[in-house]
């Protein structure tokens, strides 16, 4: 099959022996059991060398993982993390190095941890995005459209704020595996009209899943290289969701680890599902308060 060259996403599932051929080629989301995935960094490890593909894993608050796999240097690896604002949305941080990412994770996510390590920071977004800027990074927004709030894309954020926090990022993931097609349509869109950097990663939490879907660059096989066309917006995208039923798999397992971890973001979310459609009803009841509120005190009522 010949690699189509002209269109930055490309639905389909990656003939990874053709792109490697040609490109450099990487699963830009990937979790461990460290945090929430099943697999040990060793088995993937020698799950990334044998397809022949580079991998960033990138656990929740957490890079012991990315740490590790950094010693198999005969997989090409990029360091990274998924981070949980305090808002319980998420952000993924790529770095161009090691002790960059130790030093991140010292100052700015472990004084700031949780009571489990996938629960918020009580870092809000921008101040997370700022911390991350301290250093040489790629800052890239996972799945921002999609089922749950930990897509940018969600009530939690105004209009204002989202358009300001993607100002911020250097670009977001356009297709992940894990997500719904009509979400990843909704990214894809998103990255298209944002002109910014595309990712795009299994989000796999099963060694099956690896590969799925992958970011391509033109470029040597080195780690400033690739997220230097990241960054240039010279990557391209290519993947698509994994089937229904190693969805709801991967979906049972991630909500049995999350009641286990940090139920108090379970409880965030389902009340997410349950108050979407009623988001704009909220906000309106929500000002008309605050605005009853001012009035009175202004007219010195209670």
């Amino acid at each position: 099959m010949a690699v189509d060259t002209t269109q930055r996403i490309l639905f389909e599932r990656p003939n990874l022996p053709e792109l490697k051929r040609h490109y450099a080629v990487v699963d830009m989301h990937f979790h461990s059991e460290l945090s929430d995935g099943h697999a040990s960094i060793e088995a993937i490890a020698m799950r990334a060398a044998e397809l022949g593909i580079g991998i960033a894993v990138t656990d929740h608050n957490c890079i012991h993982g990315a740490v590790e796999i950094d010693r198999f240097k005969e997989v090409f690896s990029i360091p990274g993390i998924e981070l949980t604002s305090y808002e319980g949305t998420h952000l993924l941080v790529y770095f161009y190095d090691i002790k960059s990412l130790l030093r991140f994770y010292s100052r700015h996510v472990q004084p700031f941890m949780g009571a489990e390590i996938m629960s918020s920071l009580s870092l809000e977004m921008e101040d997370l995005i700022g911390r991350a800027r301290q250093y040489e990074t790629v800052v890239i927004f996972p799945h921002p459209y999609c089922g749950t709030y930990t897509g940018v894309h969600n009530p939690y954020f105004t209009n204002g704020r989202f358009d300001q926090i993607l100002a911020l990022a250097d670009g977001v993931e356009v297709i992940n595996s894990e997500n719904l097609n009509k979400w990843n349509l909704k990214s894809a869109l998103l990255g298209f009209n944002l002109n910014k950097a595309i990712t795009g990663g299994s989000d796999g939490h099963r060694l099956v899943q690896m590969g799925r879907v992958v970011t391509i660059a033109g470029c040597a096989w080195r780690r400033r290289s690739f997220l230097d066309a990241i960054r240039r917006r010279r990557t391209r995208v290519i993947g698509k969701e994994i089937d229904i039923l190693r969805k709801m798999t991967s979906s049972g397992a991630k909500l049995r680890s999350s009641m286990r971890h940090y139920p108090d973001l379970v409880q965030k979310n389902l009340r997410y599902l349950n108050t979407t459609s009623r988001a704009i009803r909220d906000n309106v009841k929500r000002s008309l308060n605050e605005r009853l509120r001012d009035h009175r005190q202004r007219h010195g009522r209670t």
